[in-house]
């Protein structure tokens, strides 16, 4: 998709056609009425000049017409130039002769005798010619003079409108006390959208606070019960003859609290600044850690004909915050197991941090895939397949990771998550 063209050249676009069509209209009306005016003149002198003639011939039987150098009368057509033979009466112009020179005519008939009158326009042609190319020159550069000045005026005049617009360009949703300072001489109009965006900015900025605060509020309020339920299951199976039933409700509660706690820690990881959640970031052996994971939820699979791989596991220790980490990896295995019935799910680590999970199930649609996508960008609300997708996404773009799930060709899905933490949600990339 081609670059819109700035405001600064459309406005030049107008401007200079504009003046090209008003040059070329004051032009043509200028040669029309300079032809026009050069027409009554050169009738008026020539008809003067042969009344004079029939006046003077009339009042003085010795006066003899006496031909200038670009002035001559012709009586009949015997010595006349043979291009003035076929005029008919009245004025003719630019009669070109066959050594060039150019002549004005004027064709009368006086007492049954064609007179020819004839006067030599060449050299007054050549310095029309001259006059003519002189002011079309100076119509082109006056032309070029004025877009040149209205380029510079208009660059003037809308540097502040681009300034503004550069400033707006470069606001970054991640930071904070961000505002837009307006050019001393900027217009009214750009005062009051600047104060109206700087408004908003404010607004914003309480409304992300607000917001972060209640999640990591709320987060810590859920901790304390989700605590007390694991700790009192693990005191109830502690005997060693709690009934089998007992024991399997209470390993249920022990699962349930821990899967709540990890999506605590989601919930706390977005309630905190990026650049802040990256401080406190650890140490995170990713080759022992994925085989804890997987372990924890091998559970999920015990009705189910699945069975969970792990390809030995390269070396591969990043900085991030360790439950963020086992949150959001344990999540994708979940919706990996959730979607499968049977077969293997392979779990893969690369040496820059990305792990791959593959599953063999009916897994989703392309277009499923695309969907959920589309919505959690647009609206940010859940999609139906969980909160655990929407908070990994949230989070993925939180921490600058990438997230990409995609429909395998042979079946399944294929979630890949890099998990480079270079910076802040402005570097993520969530595919799909």
């Amino acid at each position: 998709m081609s670059r819109p063209h700035s405001l600064r050249r459309r406005i030049l676009y107008w401007l200079a056609a504009y003046a090209l069509l008003l040059a070329a209209g004051v032009s043509l009306h200028g040669f029309l009425v300079n032809e026009y005016a050069e027409r009554l003149l050169w009738d008026s002198m020539l008809r003067t000049e042969f009344t004079h003639h029939l006046e003077r011939r009339a009042t003085d039987p010795t006066y003899r017409w006496s031909d200038s150098d670009s002035l001559r009368l012709y009586a009949g057509d015997a010595d006349a130039p043979p291009e003035t033979r076929a005029l008919p009466d009245g004025i003719h112009d630019e009669v070109e002769l066959q050594d060039g020179t150019e002549i004005l005519v004027l064709v009368d008939h006086v007492d049954g005798v064609r007179h020819v009158l004839t006067l030599d326009i060449t050299e007054m042609e050549r310095e029309e010619d001259r006059l003519t190319l002189f002011i079309l020159g100076s119509s082109v550069a006056l032309v070029l003079l004025m877009g040149t000045l209205m380029a510079i005026g208009l660059g003037r005049a809308l540097r502040p409108l681009t300034t503004l617009a550069d400033d707006i360009a470069a606001l970054s949703p991640d930071r904070a006390g961000q505002r837009l300072v307006p050019e001393p001489r900027a217009s009214s109009e750009l005062l009051v959208i600047a104060s109206a965006l700087n408004d908003y900015l404010q607004r914003n900025e309480r409304f992300v606070e607000r917001e972060r605060d209640f999640i990591h509020t709320a987060s810590h309020e859920l901790r304390t019960p989700v605590a007390v339920m694991a700790g009192a299951a693990e005191l109830a199976l502690a005997p060693a003859d709690v009934p089998a039933t007992t024991a399997h409700q209470l390993q249920r509660i022990l699962r349930t609290a821990d899967d709540m706690d990890r999506m605590i820690a989601l919930l706390l990881a977005l309630a905190k600044d990026p650049a802040r959640l990256l401080q406190t970031g650890q140490p995170v052996d990713l080759s022992a850690l994925l085989p804890a994971i997987i372990d924890d939820h091998r559970h999920l699979t015990r009705d189910k004909a699945l069975d969970i791989a792990l390809d030995a596991p390269p070396a591969c220790t990043i900085l991030a915050p360790p439950g963020v980490v086992r949150a959001t990896v344990g999540n994708l295995l979940r919706n990996a197991i959730e979607h499968s019935d049977d077969g293997r799910i392979e779990v893969v680590l690369q040496a820059d941090a990305t792990v791959v999970i593959r599953d063999p199930g009916h897994g989703m649609s392309p277009e499923q895939i695309s969907a959920i996508y589309s919505r959690m960008a647009r609206t940010g609300v859940p999609t139906g397949d969980g909160i655990g997708l929407e908070l990994i996404a949230r989070v993925c773009e939180h921490l600058g990771w990438a997230l990409d799930i995609r429909a395998a060709p042979e079946g399944g899905t294929v979630a890949t998550l890099r998990m480079r933490a270079t910076g802040g949600g402005a570097d993520a990339r969530i595919a799909g």
